[in-house]
């Protein structure tokens, strides 16, 4: 939002010379400060929301001009009688014929066009999400002892590791590698990353296979995201591989984009769909813990350590028409927000080696104002596309009244900075019936559900999936869609919310709507666990 200097503009105004006094003679001016309109289009918030109306704009045209025809033609017929009318179109087919056989075939080529034109329905026809063995698991006294084992900590930083753990929302059941484990020297190396992938990715996508009844031959686009593990040949060549999939499959490999990297790989095989008529895409997200490992003592590096969990999930988008009575989902929106052009944005979530040459993520201590901001940015654009006129023409007022004066409330009211004069946040529980938050930590969720203005139901999917898997990066948003599916809370017509963060930094929004009551499945990450859940959530 604009300052208060930048809503002023300043004037010298020549007042002539002066008549009397001790300047008597000397030319005199004056300095004038006017209030000016603020610059609408370096306002990162209208210009967002900008964007969000453009889709709206689009198609103004048609909610314009259809009434109009509509009781234009409505008019015209009413004034016939049925006899009349029927009269009146046999006898202009009867001695007009090539008008109406023109008119007709005018017709049919427009509604082909349109419908050839018009961007294909992507459908999500189920996932899957890997649930470790249960000799991974580990509680949070576990995992501290198993860090004092390996000899790597000193007291100060096993002490720091405890505190975080104790306020971080993770519970006692959650799985970490072999590696880390069963080994004290260093787990941070290509064999025991690979290791790792293999398990992870191999076990989501045999449960998608099974569940899908999709033969690996069959897939056409294969996009693979994992932010810190990149070998050579990539993780999609080990898939490939593995599978023995075909020669012409359209393969890609995302690194370094973080925890939002899963929506931006659905976005990157929504794009290859829409250019590949009658074809599937699989989409695998996932992190490798071990080889994220940190062995260092610097605190704002130890942090990742302390979150980041085993985890994975595979996702089958489809756009053949066959797949429609059969798909979960279809897909409605995806919205993605870029800061990395302001460095410390950029720098908020940043790889690199401490003085004692340890690699690891470093993590700002600005992060939840940068991701704050992010946020902002993204629901700005979101907004028009979700929800309802009446939260649309709130917002979009509330915003213009802000800009065009400042946050004051006006003459006689109360000042901007009071409670009562805050921003107004749109009811975004309006327009979604389910919400899957990336489980980042529980101070993150805590400001989210604040700012938001969202409940404990809205938030339980999201709090209960970092308490029970921990932080699985960008397969996070897919084990909370697995909790609500597993709760079978899922309805004809929801519309379901997945909103993750990532380093750059990231703020990434996908909208699905679902196609058909979702029962509660046979393969589940959930399933051994769902009756104990929610938790009380007062960790």
């Amino acid at each position: 939002m604009a300052s208060e200097r930048d809503l002023l503009s300043t004037e010298i105004v020549n007042r002539g010379i002066e008549s009397s006094g001790p300047n008597a003679g000397s030319p005199t001016f004056s300095v004038r400060v006017r209030r000016r309109l603020p610059d609408f289009l370096q306002s990162v918030n209208l210009k967002y929301v900008k964007l969000g109306y453009h889709y709206l704009i689009n198609h103004a045209i048609y909610l314009a001009t259809i009434p109009v025809l509509v009781l234009v033609f409505s008019a015209e017929v009413g004034s016939l009688s049925r006899e009349e009318l029927w009269r009146k179109l046999w006898e202009d087919a009867r001695y007009d014929l090539a008008t109406v056989l023109g008119f007709f075939g005018v017709f049919v080529f427009t509604l082909s066009v349109y419908f050839m034109s018009r961007p294909r329905s992507i459908y999500l026809v189920d996932f899957a999400c890997y649930q470790p063995q249960e000799d991974l698991k580990v509680s949070k006294e576990q995992f501290i002892e198993l860090a004092r084992k390996s000899g790597k900590f000193d007291d100060a930083s096993l002490e720091f590791q405890k505190r975080i753990l104790q306020s971080s929302g993770i519970g006692d059941e959650t799985y970490i590698p072999k590696s880390l484990i069963m080994s004290t020297e260093n787990c941070a190396t290509m064999k025991e990353g690979r290791a790792e992938a293999s398990a992870v990715m191999f076990g989501a996508l045999d449960e998608l296979f099974e569940k899908t009844r999709v033969r690996p031959k069959d897939i056409g686009v294969l996009v693979v995201n994992c932010s810190i593990f990149n070998p050579t040949p990539s993780l999609s060549a080990m898939i490939i591989n593995h599978y023995k999939m075909r020669g012409n499959i359209l393969s890609y490999n995302l690194g370094g984009m973080g925890c939002s990297a899963g929506i931006i790989a659905v976005d990157l095989a929504r794009d290859m769909l829409q250019s590949s008529p009658n074809n599937c895409a699989v989409v695998v997200s996932t992190e490798m813990a071990g080889y994220n490992w940190y062995q260092g003592r610097d605190r704002s590096m130890l942090i990742p350590n302390c979150f980041f969990r085993m985890g994975c999930s595979a996702v089958l988008l489809s756009n053949r028409r066959r797949d429609y009575h059969r798909a979960k989902y279809r897909l409605e929106h995806i919205v993605r927000t870029h800061k990395g052009a302001d460095d410390r944005s950029f720098r908020s979530i940043y790889q690199e080696e401490d003085e004692q040459r340890f690699k690891g993520l470093r993590v700002s201590k600005d992060l939840m104002e940068i991701g704050g901001d992010a946020l902002k940015t993204n629901i700005t654009t979101l907004g028009p596309l979700v929800l309802p006129f009446s939260e649309q023409l709130l917002f979009f007022a509330t915003l213009v009244w802000r800009h065009l004066f400042g946050g004051n409330a006006g003459p006689g009211l109360q000042p901007s900075s009071s409670p009562s004069k805050k921003p107004y946040i749109p009811d975004y529980k309006l327009a979604f019936e389910h919400f899957c938050v990336h489980a980042a930590s529980k101070n993150v969720l805590d400001e989210l559900q604040r700012n938001l203005e969202l409940s404990e139901k809205n938030m339980e999917a999201s709090r209960m999936t970092l308490h029970r898997f921990g932080n699985t990066s960008s397969s996070s948003i897919w084990y909370e869609l697995a909790y609500l599916e597993a709760k079978e809370r899922v309805r004809r017509g929801d519309r379901v919310w997945q909103l993750a963060f990532g380093s750059g930094f990231k703020c990434n929004s996908v909208v699905w709507r679902s196609m058909r009551r979702v029962k509660k499945p046979n393969r589940n990450p959930w399933l051994d666990c769902i009756d104990r859940y929610p938790v009380p959530f007062s960790l």
